[in-house]
């Protein structure tokens, strides 16, 4: 029987809603879930949601590896992006190709959260702290990953995680307060472009909750996502979060309120245990919370999308329907992984000794990191690393390169018995010999901050705990549980115990092995004995070659990932003392971060020639820096983040204002070790006149702002052309400066070229608190072209005729969320609808700027919950230690939702005023009006 949703000729709503309407009750609900049933009788397939691809095709076997998301940012690059998007694709598909079942066409990226720490454990993730560059990239990258068929999808791009995602700590439990403008202007902007001109067709919402409320049931993706914006794809739940909505957020009581709430709230798709979820579904359907008509909505979303991957259509009609097998880790791939990998090296600094000379007799080559190619969490499994070391011995062509990882080596030795740790059969580790010379030798890694590894340096291989105890066996040291990582705490007595990676002590059994015992076990204590000093070894090899190059950085399993923060900026102090000590012996040094974070590199800024920047660029690494280091290549990389001098320089992480707390290069004004956009090049390049195509710009225009940009150095190069824009006089606190556009060309020297940008009207809005909506203001803009955001080449001045906003009026319901400075508060949810301002300690102010009193005002009335013990209002005017005009008590409510309205008179006040709103105690306010 041929049925209407098989016609691919009749309109794409038609057949949706034709299919869906064929689905029993039961049937909708296993359709809810990331793996989909398969419905025999339609023609349906089992279909999952969510196969990984942040930069490569990830957990399904071989893929072609680029570099870490961070990494691919410094490229600024929305093209080169696209190129990798449609790579990821190609890829994907053949694995669907392979099991249609298991290997889904909805890949689970880009991240495209805003980085506005760099503590942040999923830095390595996203594309940095500014929201035009992650939209421009991230946009880039869906095209790719979607195609540009007008009807087919190559694959589908979801975008993750919405929104305000940038802790680990507690993010399944915790809600970040961002008000109105930081939210319009920063953290949704991010978003906004790959969903209007990206096309993204799905959505992954985070963890975390916004001002109150669990984000899988934050309006906002039904009101602002599917329809401002647009986006009639499907929208997905992250792993856990919908059943985690009872129990980590402890919002609602069931699973099957949960699922409704999500359901309702936009969540298309549950990625959840299914079974649990099912029920959960059942329940709520039985219990009135959710119509089958919900299912229908959330299943026409899913099904439209798997219709336009041409899963129900004949395969001549999609040009994706086979990829060729041949394209998986295919040769043009691996040239593109090389060539993201050399575009995304960022030049720090550079006293003239990079380029290394390609005839020079000898190099070190040093650095725990030296001879490695990490992988993270969601990197596919390369078909081969090229390690620093391998890239640069190629470049030294037979020439003498002296390799040192800088690590000491060790045995352990029991503080009882006296006897070394060995190697039983089995590898397990056991004091079980009193000859050094036939005790277990390791390289141990400190890491810092309680990490430390062990490396057993005959095999290579780590040691990990396992269910037999610890064991020299594991390849690499990684995982959800990174079970290779150990504390390692000398006592006063000097010996030293161990810790497992959650922090239970290494014991020792009946037959002297060692294992995990129980928590308050005592540990056994040991002797550690260095048998090679690595930094004594490392820097004898520095001194006795022309040139030293040290590797540092992170591992992306240990100190800072996913659920886990860094504790701090700076590089482990074992690194650090190695840097210093090569240093001292070759003067003649290089340090190469590579690393998925900003760092603080403030001695290494001050001491060392010449700095390079490059993250866990994948399966292409090695030569990458290698060919940038010896100038085959001219590094053309910029900064996607601020690089702090220091933590000191950072508020605290749980906030999430960026205006208030001046974070990023928009609203920081201190000192910093690297500014955004920062990198350097081999050779020179000038900027000619800035010129604007119109000195005065409508609202509703736009105008072309061009450079010249000419290499005057002896080399060809790239040049990222950064354009910023700042208001000169507004009513509100507006950014430093802001990215709006931004050009990577390529010059040979001597040559030119004209940079034009197009810069809209609509690019200088800002959210105006007053009227709930943009604003282009009147006046005076500053139009800035340079290389970096510290540096403008060259400015002009632009004027723009937009609006004056007018005086505040409090006469009508104002929203409290929608103040325009606070001191002492955060946002909160009202179950009533929209958001209420609570006191954070036991008091905390609000302010309401301009306001405009036409008439003598008598009544104060709000909108309040006064939970347990109540407060107090109080209204002033001109500070909050000005001028009380009136107050009133809250009394308690009995819960945080629990409203009532109060009222008190004021003394009356007529003209223009700032007026401050003072909350005491437990009192919460959603809306106040004075009249």
């Amino acid at each position: 029987m041929n049925y209407p949703f098989q016609n691919p000729d009749l309109p794409l709503e038609e057949r949706v809603n034709d299919l869906v309407s064929r689905f029993t009750l039961e049937e909708k609900i296993e359709l809810m879930c990331q793996y989909q049933a398969e419905i025999p009788r339609l023609g349906v397939q089992k279909y999952k949601h969510g196969t990984e691809g942040a930069h490569g095709v990830a957990w399904l076997g071989e893929a072609t590896v680029f570099p870490q998301n961070t990494g691919l940012a410094c490229t600024w690059n929305p093209e080169l992006m696209r190129q990798i998007g449609s790579v990821i694709a190609d890829e994907a598909r053949v694995y669907y190709q392979r099991d249609k079942a298991v290997n889904g066409l909805t890949i689970w990226a880009p991240t495209v959260d805003m980085e506005r720490d760099p503590r942040w454990g999923r830095t390595e993730e996203a594309y940095g702290e500014d929201p035009h560059l992650t939209g421009e990239l991230s946009t880039g990258l869906v095209q790719g990953m979607q195609g540009d068929h007008p009807f087919y999808y190559k694959t589908v791009a979801t975008l993750k995680h919405f929104y305000g995602n940038n802790n680990e700590v507690d993010r399944g439990c915790a809600s970040v307060s961002i008000d109105p403008r930081n939210k319009r202007e920063y953290y949704l902007k991010a978003f906004e472009s790959a969903f209007r001109k990206g096309g993204a067709k799905s959505m992954m919402t985070a963890y975390n909750g916004i001002n109150g409320t669990p984000c899988n049931l934050n309006d906002e993706v039904n009101r602002i996502v599917k329809q401002e914006w647009g986006m009639d794809g499907f929208v997905v739940g992250d792993a856990g979060d919908v059943l985690g909505t009872v129990m980590d957020h402890h919002y609602v009581d069931s699973y099957a309120e949960a699922v409704a709430c999500s359901v309702k709230a936009g969540i298309d798709s549950i990625t959840d245990d299914q079974e649990i979820s099912f029920r959960a579904l059942r329940d709520a359907l039985e219990q009135g919370l959710l119509t089958e008509q919900d299912l229908d909505h959330a299943l026409r979303n899913t099904f439209r999308v798997r219709f336009r991957l041409g899963e129900f259509d004949p395969e001549d009609r999609n040009p994706y329907s086979h990829v060729p097998e041949s394209k998986l880790c295919a040769p043009e791939h691996a040239e593109l992984s090389l060539r993201a990998a050399r575009e995304s090296v960022v030049l720090l600094k550079n006293d003239g000794l990079l380029p290394l000379n390609n005839n020079m007799p000898s190099a070190a080559v040093i650095g725990p990191l030296a001879d490695e190619a990490f992988t993270d969490w969601y990197s596919g499994t390369p078909p081969y690393r090229i390690t620093p070391l391998q890239g640069i011995t190629e470049k030294m062509n037979g020439r003498k390169v002296n390799f040192h990882t800088g690590l000491d080596q060790v045995r352990l030795r029991s503080a009882a018995s006296g006897q070394y740790v060995t190697l039983a059969d089995d590898n397990r580790l056991l004091f079980g010999t009193n000859e050094s010379s036939e005790a277990a030798l390791f390289e141990r890694n400190d890491w810092g901050w309680g990490s430390v590894t062990l490396r057993l340096v005959s095999s290579g291989k780590f040691v990990t705990e396992t269910e037999n105890g610890l064991q020299a066996i594991a390849d690499e040291a990684r995982g959800w549980f990174v079970k290779e990582a150990f504390g390692l705490e000398t006592l006063p007595d000097g010996t030293t115990v161990m810790t497992s990676w959650e922090g239970k002590p290494v014991i020792l059994d009946e037959q002297g092995r060692l294992t995990i015992g129980a928590d308050g076990a005592e540990a056994a204590p040991f002797m550690v004995e260095t048998v090679q000093d690595g930094i004594e070894a490392a820097a004898a090899a520095a001194k006795a070659a022309e040139t030293a190059i040290v590797f540092v950085g992170n591992s992306p399993f240990i100190n800072g990932k996913e659920t886990i923060d860094r504790p701090d900026i700076v590089l482990p102090p074992s690194q650090q003392q190695l840097i210093q000590a090569v240093h001292a012996a070759n003067p003649n040094t290089v340090v190469v971060i590579v690393g998925s974070y900003p760092f603080a590199v403030n001695w290494e800024q001050e001491h060392v020639p010449s700095i390079v920047f490059t993250s866990h660029a994948g399966q292409e690494l090695g030569r990458a820096v290698a060919d940038v280091l010896y100038g085959d290549y001219n590094p053309g990389g910029r900064l996607n983040m601020t690089w702090y001098k220091s933590v000191d320089q950072l508020p605290d992480l749980m906030d999430y204002d960026i205006i208030k707390g001046k974070r990023t290069y928009q609203y920081f004004d201190g000192d910093v070790l690297y500014p955004f956009g920062h990198g350097l090049s081999y050779t020179r390049f000038a900027y000619g006149r800035l010129s604007i195509s119109e000195p005065v710009m409508k609202a509703d225009g736009q105008v072309t702002v061009s450079v010249q940009v000419r290499n005057e150095g002896d080399r060809a190069g790239d040049e990222v052309v950064q354009l910023y824009v700042s208001a000169n006089n507004s009513r509100v606190v507006r950014p430093l400066k802001t990215l709006k556009g931004f050009r990577r060309i390529h010059l040979d020297p001597g040559a030119s070229e004209t940079v034009s940008f197009e810069l809209a009207a609509e690019e200088l809005a800002f959210w105006d608190v007053t009227r709930e909506r943009y604003c282009i203001e009147s006046g005076e803009y500053s139009v800035m072209v340079g290389p970096s955001s510290s540096q403008a080449a060259e400015t002009a001045i632009l004027q723009v005729e937009g609006e004056v906003i007018p005086p505040r009026s409090l006469s009508g319901r104002v929203r409290a969320v929608n103040y325009d400075d606070y001191s002492g508060v955060f946002i909160d949810e009202c179950r009533e609808g929209g958001e209420s301002i609570r006191v954070a300690t036991e008091s905390g102010w609000i302010a309401f700027h301009d306001v405009e009193f036409s008439e003598p005002v008598s009544t104060f009335e709000a909108r309040v919950s006064g939970h347990i013990r109540g407060g107090e209002l109080v209204l002033a005017t001109g500070s909050p230690d000005g001028p009380i005009i009136g107050s009133c008590k809250v009394i308690p409510t009995g819960g945080r939702q629990a409203w009532t309205t109060v009222k008190a008179s004021v003394e009356a006040i007529c003209g223009r005023h700032d007026v401050f709103l003072i909350l005491k105690g437990e009192v919460q306010v959603s809306w106040l009006r004075m009249v």
